[in-house]
């Protein structure tokens, strides 16, 4: 199946779109996940998705696309009243199913970003109020709820395309490793850390769940290192809380998910 992506993509580099559909079948693609596979808020948005779905034309799943020749007339990126589950995509003559997810489980991520930034703008910066809070509860929770449902949600997807790849991808740096950016990203100097490893636990639960169920695994700790929210346009990936252009906060800007297309494409070895 690589040697069958790769040659679509050497097509696309020397003859064009066109003439890939013509030198090689192209694939059948399934993209799942939550807000960071979508690129919500990202414009222009995917006048094909339903609008909850908030999709957008240039996320990573668009991008790697157009770049293998790829079909991905089946992803869905979101379950509302009337979308449906999203492994209904995934069929037996799958060939390749990347996914985003994780992050949202339990409310555990989102719900450490905004906690920790309502902590730092009380204490207007000072301190580790999140930390002093919450303590190990967000990293637990990921290890004893995010993890398995992971695992679950890989397995269902090679049950319904045991021939396809699949690739998860993990989640670029949202901060530095220790100096925040306050005006920017409202959290407190001391629970910048603290965020940062929770990141780094739940990226780990991603790997693991991967190894545990033959997917592949796309890493973002090096790549992505210098291209958190707190860097300026044209640099970062991930757009912050304040001064940000995303009309949604703390994701991907369009930079990010170009790049999001490429590392998952050398995972793949296609690149």
């Amino acid at each position: 199946m690589q040697r069958r992506m790769l040659a679509a993509v050497v097509a696309a580099l020397f003859l064009g779109t066109t003439a890939t559909a013509q030198a090689a079948e192209p694939l059948n693609y399934v993209a799942l996940g939550d807000s960071y596979s979508a690129a919500s808020g990202v414009q222009p948005s995917d006048p094909a998705a339903p609008l909850l779905c908030l999709r957008s034309t240039r996320n990573y799943p668009h991008v790697l696309a157009a770049a293998t020749g790829a079909k991905t007339k089946h992803y869905t990126t979101a379950q509302y009243p009337g979308v449906p589950p999203q492994v209904d995509a995934v069929h037996a003559d799958t060939d390749l199913v990347t996914m985003t997810i994780g992050g949202n489980d339990s409310g555990v991520f989102i719900g450490a970003i905004l906690a920790c930034g309502s902590a730092g703008i009380v204490t207007l910066g000072h301190g580790s109020p999140c930390k002093d809070l919450y303590g190990s509860y967000f990293e637990d929770t990921i290890r004893n709820t995010t993890y398995p449902a992971l695992v679950a949600a890989l397995r269902a997807v090679r049950a319904k395309a045991p021939g396809a790849d699949v690739a998860i991808l993990g989640y670029p740096w949202l901060l530095p490793p220790t100096v925040g950016c306050f005006t920017k990203m409202p959290v407190a100097s001391g629970d910048v850390p603290y965020l940062r490893s929770l990141q780094t636990t739940l990226n780990d639960a991603v790997r693991r769940a991967a190894a545990a169920t033959g997917a592949t695994y796309v890493d973002f700790s090096v790549a992505s290192e210098g291209h958190d929210s707190c860097q300026p346009t044209g640099t970062r990936w991930i757009e912050p809380v304040l001064q940000g252009t995303n009309a949604v906060v703390v994701h991907p800007n369009a930079l990010g998910e170009s790049n999001m297309a490429i590392q998952t494409m050398t995972a793949l070895g296609l690149a």
